[in-house]
């Protein structure tokens, strides 16, 4: 999408000033900026084409113009530029490291609540390893009538078994055959790489056991994505700050999502040019959060770690100034671990903690 150099600038300040006042933005606030020298008559016919184009959104109530996520996504990609830390932040962000590794041993499972201290939003750790999982073989047992047993073999040796009822008959034969399908189609892959076709084509060469493909793959899909170490949110109600959450229903399904199973599996491909990842609204796969955006950062722990840290707000949060903080938490973290002698020194009982609620 091609923007002239006019509505870039009409755009970037109306993302600005929406995420200073949570208000509409209308013409004569923009024409009202120092840097800008055109009429609020032409400012309109701007505003026009970029609501047009899928970039703002005008609410049924005001004139004025809002950012869509599209508005966003573009000005995180084009617009947005690096915000700088001033000495008073960068000293309170350094303060609350120190302190923190003064008081405990186990840095982890105190980053979530740390994270979401700085930036008064929800904020979520996570330490996973580096490599992702895979499944290394497959095995398909008879249980008895209706039923058979799905044993797992994942990398790192760790063996996964369910139970699985069926939902037709099938012989040892049939599980014999759908056991070598898998293990010759479906071994080796993360959970990104079993796509829609790879598992079409499986069903087609399974023969009678076909319809137990998706029931195989689903479980297999849920133990691939559970492979992070350890997972840690925190400041949930942080985000009744936030106007956009003032409507208890909304806040309340949005805070009711930020668990494990939400935040741990959010998309995490990472752009080439650096190690931050913005969801904006409809990017997050939760349908919890399709009004809300997540900013994300790693960082390396050692010992093959690796560590995530994020932050969950409106589409409205101030994406320069929130990379600009996680960008200093991973940073140093990351230093931090390196200087401990990695995961397996910095955090001697990983995996012990348990989720904060809040702080």
């Amino acid at each position: 999408m091609e923007l002239t150099p006019r509505q870039k600038q009409i755009l970037r300040a109306i993302v600005d000033i929406y995420v200073s006042t949570a208000e509409p933005v209308g013409s004569k606030a923009i024409a009202a900026l120092p840097d800008v020298d055109f009429s609020s008559a032409t400012i309109r016919n701007e505003m026009a084409e970029l609501t047009q184009m899928g970039l703002l959104e005008q609410p049924h109530t005001s004139a004025g113009r809002i950012p869509s996520p599209a508005g966003y996504r573009f000005y995180i990609d084009e617009l947005m530029q690096d915000y700088r830390l001033s000495l008073d932040e960068t000293k309170s962000l350094h303060d609350a490291l120190q302190l923190k590794s003064q008081e405990f041993d186990e840095m982890m499972s105190q980053v979530g609540k740390l994270v979401s201290k700085m930036t008064d939003l929800p904020a979520y750790a996570i330490a996973s390893r580096q490599d992702q999982a895979v499944a290394k073989h497959f095995e398909l047992v008879s249980a008895g009538k209706g039923s058979i047993i799905l044993v797992l073999m994942l990398s790192g040796d760790e063996v996964k078994n369910k139970l699985i009822k069926l939902p037709v008959t099938v012989t040892d034969a049939d599980l014999r055959l759908l056991s070598a399908v898998l293990n010759s189609s479906m071994t080796d892959l993360t959970a990104d790489e079993i796509t829609a076709e790879l598992l079409d084509k499986v069903s087609r060469t399974a023969g009678p056991a076909a319809s137990l493909v998706p029931l195989v793959m689903d479980y297999t899909l849920e133990c691939l994505r559970q492979q992070h170490g350890d997972f840690h949110v925190a400041g949930q109600m942080r985000l009744l700050n936030q106007p956009e959450f003032r409507d208890v229903a909304k806040a309340r399904e949005v805070i009711e999502s930020l668990d494990e199973d939400v935040l741990a599996n959010l998309p995490a491909t990472l752009p080439k040019d650096g190690p931050v990842q913005f969801l904006v609204g409809p990017e997050n796969v939760a349908r919890e959060l399709k009004d809300s955006s997540v900013v994300m950062m790693r960082f390396d722990i050692g010992d093959g770690m690796q560590g995530t840290v994020g932050v969950v707000g409106p589409t409205r949060m101030d994406y320069a100034k929130i990379t600009a903080k996680l960008g200093y938490f991973a940073e140093n973290l990351g230093r931090m671990f390196q200087k401990n002698g990695g995961a397996e020194n910095a955090l001697p009982a990983l995996g012990e903690g348990k989720p904060g609620a809040d702080e």
